[in-house]
């Protein structure tokens, strides 16, 4: 055989890409050269490439580009293995196409490129014709046909406008205090979006965790837009599902979902930079309770610890640590205290002197170790890509574990180091391949927080830690609550956290919420109440303020303030039960809390609009309106179908814009026609047992409506073996009846009795059931009640 043609053909390609490298020219994937069936897909070898084509659902695409023959496949996001769904190949000249039962994978042989279409041939996503994958240096991009109405949403914790085209960004986590409302990039990465156009819709997850940068049509003059990685591989996830929600659905099975979270992690919680010594945190405890406005966590910032040391206690100002936390929890309060990566250099001190012992940290390529500074002075950092030192970083909190903390605040977990420059060459483990920091960076706050998480559910022995981080990365949601930092105390940083929270619902992250009132600065009376009027309808519910701003607490702002923000709190604590169930949905279906109206009304032109963009739905059934402080009214875009206002009643017609009043003691909120909202009498905190009437509102509407409730013990694991309630409401005005499904479960729920509270039913005088009457009682003019019984656990149906 003469190997002279290919030797020389190998040395002509090589010689290409040298001097490409050289000029800074981009080196594209050239002509295919041959496609191989695979039991998952096809594997592509091109002039300057090789692909392969993976299924891992019907409408769940893989799709992974390399300069060389990939070897390791390897992913902390992602939790799922490919499997056979490919079922037929069809040939062309130009092309070879895959098909699953939902999409075409379109693959073009000169040059190669992709498209994925429709089973109905429409396309959905496509390389730019002229633009396929290609190299410069070590940056790898893929750059897309743009349609004209295209739209992009998702890439997690960004600023910027709902629709995010025109624009480009940035995946690097940062430290980044009082950032501006238009800086990028921030604390987390997610580089996952979602793209809409025509009646289409689309997901596309790039796995890459290097710095990522992802152009909407930016300077492109609206040719293509475009995401590319600074290293690694073009190794992208393609959703095809028909529905924003679907596709939601489909990125979270991928990369998993959240977990049921401790109840209590619902409630209000009350935080500073610092409550200290004891005997403040202790007063502020009492004052909650005296004043009985509700509150179920208190925090510790990094002044409990000795020396910023992790895993201490400062014995001056905590002197009994497990005695406090008893009180606490006597009170009805839960714990949670902060916790930084950088470990102080320091012999003596137990996690250095561990550390260095079993060579737990990251390290220079001389194998000496990385030392940053950061709160405690000069530090080691945990290499957290490696088991053995996740499941050292978890035994360690048995110092806080075993003193009665149940809630574990991760921050500075960018990695943050004084400087903001920690150098490329420092070296992981990353489970034994071995990476350098500009691989793991954007990861390091992911492995931390799944450290954390996995370490103290062992140590907390079946009750279910709380974990918050400001960093991370795809798939966080598995391990943590995010918080989205360093925010300031200013109007447009409210507005900004709602669009910031419903965007990293978009991308898989339900448990999220920005510091109420402002981390940074002090926020007027007016900003603070109405900040903790949006704060009751976002899924984590933190106040917290920086060193050396004014006291945030409900009664710090004078009297009137207290009084309304007291009301305010006790309306979170009076939904709890259905925002309790909106946790328990995301569980199942990856669908967050706090859903951009985006993901209901995809196609509705206005739910983009600048002024309407930051409404969004909390759970099913409830419209939240974010307005400015200073407003006493404001223009609102209701979508199609009906809506009430949640504080009066009144009724509203759907697609239309209407101005409404916002005074400053009621934010405007809607509950959508037919919706069903489970409600309890008012609590001081979640383990306190609510009356035993659980309060089920039906708004009156034209189509039917569902809504499944959801009730455990809300401590303990123990709803995985079936020792939970779950039982579905339906409202149908067609067969004009209220349907309570057989219950599911074997917990008993810890309402005995069910209020069905009827709103705008007209002259309704009876509920009818397995041929008795039930009474209907006037509450006012557009509400009705009427008593039925919930300790059947079989199907009921009430006819009016």
């Amino acid at each position: 055989m003469n190997l002279l043609p290919r030797i020389l053909l190998v040395l002509m390609t090589l010689s290409s890409v040298v001097t490409n490298a050289q000029t800074g020219l981009p080196v594209f994937a050239g002509k295919v050269n041959s496609i191989q069936p695979t039991k998952y897909g096809v594997v592509i070898k091109a002039e300057n490439a090789y692909a392969q084509i993976y299924s891992y659902t019907p409408a769940v695409i893989r799709i992974r580009v390399t300069r060389q023959e990939p070897a390791d496949d390897f992913s902390y996001a992602v939790i799922r293995q490919p499997s056979s769904f490919f079922h037929d190949i069809m040939e062309a000249r130009d092309s070879t196409t895959v098909m699953t039962d939902s999409l075409q994978v379109v693959i073009y042989k000169n040059p190669l490129r992709f498209a994925i279409r429709s089973l109905k041939g429409e396309v959905i996503s496509e390389d730019d014709a002229g633009l396929p994958v290609s190299w410069q240096g070590t940056e790898v991009t893929s750059y897309r046909k743009l349609f004209p109405d295209e739209k992009f949403l998702g890439l997690g914790e960004k600023t910027g406008n709902l629709d995010k085209r025109g624009n480009s960004f940035e995946n690097w986590n940062s430290d980044v205090p009082a950032y501006a409302t238009n800086h990028d990039p921030l604390y987390q990465s997610i580089p996952f979006f979602i793209g809409i156009h025509g009646t289409s819709t689309y997901g596309i997850f790039l796995d890459n965790s290097y710095r990522t940068r992802f152009n909407f049509g930016a300077s492109t003059d609206e040719r293509f837009s475009s995401f590319s990685a600074a290293d690694g591989e073009m190794d992208y996830y393609f959703f095809g599902a028909s529905t924003v929600a679907g596709i939601i659905r489909d990125y979270t099975w991928l990369t998993g979902r959240m977990q049921m979270p401790p109840y209590w992690s619902l409630g209000y919680q009350q935080c500073r930079w610092s409550y200290f010594p004891e005997s403040q945190l202790m007063s502020i405890a009492q004052q909650f309770r005296d004043k009985q406005i509700p509150c179920d966590v208190l925090y510790l910032d990094i002044d409990y610890m000795d020396s910023y040391k992790i895993f201490t206690w400062n014995k001056e100002r905590f002197q009994q640590p497990k005695a406090m936390t008893d009180k606490l929890n006597g009170m009805g309060f839960h714990l949670a205290t902060i916790v930084d990566p950088g470990i102080k250099v320091e012999k003596g001190y137990f996690a250095y002197d561990e550390g260095v012992a079993n060579d737990y940290f990251a390290k220079y390529p001389d194998g000496s170790y990385y030392i940053g500074s950061v709160w405690p002075g000069r530090c080691h950092f945990p290499d957290f890509t490696m088991e053995p030192v996740r499941k050292w970083w978890g035994a360690s909190f048995s110092r806080l574990s075993g003193q009665g903390v149940e809630g574990f605040w991760n921050d500075m977990n960018e990695p943050s180091a004084w400087g903001q420059s920690i150098p490329n060459i420092v070296q992981f483990g990353f489970e034994g391949r071995k990476a350098a920091i500009t691989r793991v960076h954007n990861l390091y706050g992911l492995e931390m927080s799944r450290a954390t998480f996995e370490g103290t559910k062992t140590l907390l022995q079946g009750k279910r830690p709380f974990v918050l981080t400001r960093a991370g990365y795809a798939g966080i949601q598995r391990y943590s609550a995010v918080w989205t930092g360093d925010n300031d105390a200013t109007d447009e940083h409210m507005l900004l956290s709602a669009r910031m929270v419903t965007g990293l619902g978009l991308s898989g992250v339900s448990f999220t919420g920005p510091d109420v009132g402002g981390f940074m600065g002090n926020p007027t009376e007016q900003l603070f109440t109405r900040w903790m009027s949006l704060g009751v309808y976002t899924p984590f519910f933190r106040n917290h303020s920086a060193w050396e701003t004014k006291s945030k607490e409900p009664w710090a702002f004078g009297t009137n303030v207290e009084r309304t923000v007291k009301a305010m709190i006790e309306q979170r604590y009076r939904l709890l039960p259905y925002l309790y169930s909106a946790f328990h949905e995301s569980t199942v279906s990856g669908l967050p809390v706090a859903r951009s109206l985006a993901i209901n009304y995809t196609f509705d032109e206005k739910v983009y609009w600048w002024k309407y963009q930051n409404e969004f739905m909390f759970g099913d059934n409830v419209l939240v309106v974010p307005v400015s402080c200073n407003q006493d009214a404001a223009k609102v875009y209701l979508p199609a179908g009906g809506w009430y206002r949640l504080s009066s009643g009144e009724f509203y017609k759907g697609s239309s814009e209407v101005t409404v009043d916002a005074p400053l003691n009621d934010l405007p909120v809607f509950v959508k026609a037919s919706g069903i909202i489970p409600m309890q009498s008012d609590i001081q905190f979640t383990a306190q047992k609510p009356d035993p009437t659980l309060d089920v509102h039906v708004y009156n509407g034209d189509k039917p409506n569902s809504f499944i409730y959801y009730e455990d013990d809300g401590l303990t694991y123990q709803f995985e073996t079936g020792q939970y309630f779950q039982r579905t409401i339906t409202f149908d005005p067609v067969k004009k009846q209220i349907i309570f499904s057989k219950a599911e479960g074997n917990f008993v729920s810890k309402f005995t009795s069910i209020r069905i509270v009827l709103h705008s039913f007209g002259e309704m005088m009876t509920l009818r059931c397995g041929g008795k009457d039930y009474s209907v009682k006037i509450k006012s003019l557009n509400e009705r009640t009427v008593e039925i019984p919930a300790g059947n656990k079989e199907e009921a149906v009430y006819s009016y």
